[in-house]
């Protein structure tokens, strides 16, 4: 190319940068917005939270915590994210390989049905089940004539929880998988690895941190929900109640310190999700950046290990 024209090119580019460029003063008036916008509605509270949890006192706080049944509820809490988390990581890497990898009858319906739990009201998915498992529901008689039990205890709040929480791993990994395509996977086969082989060495390394990102989303929210698991619970204290839950009825009890207390429990959690969600992007953004090298630096950085 003619060096007038990669000047002349140049100079177009930098007026059109430019000119989409806002003032200072435009800038710091949006940033500002912004950071008003987070101080009230997001930083304004979480200190509201732990200064009504510490209002009387540190002792008063950990009595509050270490009481019988807001340990319960923390016991129910991380035993229901501990089985809805892992069932939704299957069926989330199922999912989502089958619909980046594979072209089948179905497949517009099936992306459509795991986006479902974002379009329907975790009330209306939890009243879903009582229609279900209740007494007077579908599967109500069967269910007491043998004895078991779904709704108001553990099994009904963990299904209710996987309902609401499993778009959460698939709706990340599906993206990430397709961008990446099928050639390496063919490849691999081509040469001899097994299906298990292919899915360990080839395929999870690619979707590791898409992957840990969905299961970060999918624990907070499994920990956090109260919708369905409130609909489906019974509220019986120190037995189907979770931290939510618990919350509420201590709030409705005037037990506000005990009320801010666990929701200051629920508030850490969040912030260790919030931590650990930013780290993971940051890994993701520097390895999608490392994938989009220019191919003379992967060519230079290549060379240097020759």
């Amino acid at each position: 190319m003619p060096e007038s024209l990669v000047l002349n090119h140049q100079r177009i580019s930098i007026n059109r940068t430019v000119s989409i460029t806002e003032s200072a003063v435009v800038r710091r008036i949006l940033i500002g917005i912004a950071i008003g916008f987070l101080v009230l509605f997001l930083v304004v509270p979480l200190v509201a939270v732990f200064v009504e949890a510490l209002k009387k006192g540190i002792m008063v706080y950990l009595t509050a915590i270490y009481e019988p049944d807001t340990i319960a509820a923390i016991r129910l809490t991380l035993l229901t994210a501990a089985i809805a988390v892992p069932l939704n990581l299957v069926f989330g890497v199922a999912a989502a390989w089958a619909i980046a990898k594979f072209e089948f009858r179905g497949k517009s319906l099936l992306i459509t049905l795991i986006d479902l739990p974002f379009a329907v009201s975790p009330v209306i998915s939890g009243l879903i089940f009582v229609l279900i498992f209740g007494m007077q529901g579908l599967l109500g008689p069967w269910l007491a004539d043998h004895d078991i039990k779904i709704l108001f205890a553990v099994p009904g709040i963990v299904l209710a929880t996987i309902f609401v929480t499993f778009p959460f791993v698939a709706r990340e990994l599906i993206p990430v998988m397709q961008s990446q395509g099928r050639e390496e996977e063919e490849a691999a086969m081509v040469l001899g690895a097994s299906g298990f082989q292919t899915f360990w060495r080839v395929t999870l390394p690619n979707i590791k941190w898409g992957l840990l990102y969905g299961v970060i989303l999918c624990n907070a929210r499994a920990m956090g929900e109260f919708g369905a698991v409130s609909v489906v619970s019974g509220h019986v204290r120190g037995l189907t109640n979770t931290m939510p839950l618990h919350v509420e009825i201590l709030y409705n009890e005037y037990n506000f310190v005990a009320a801010f207390a666990v929701a200051s429990l629920l508030m850490m959690l969040a912030l260790m999700t919030l931590a650990a969600k930013n780290f993971v992007e940051g890994k993701t953004r520097k390895k999608s950046g490392e994938d989009s090298l220019p191919a003379q630096e992967v060519m230079t950085e290549e060379e240097k290990w020759s």
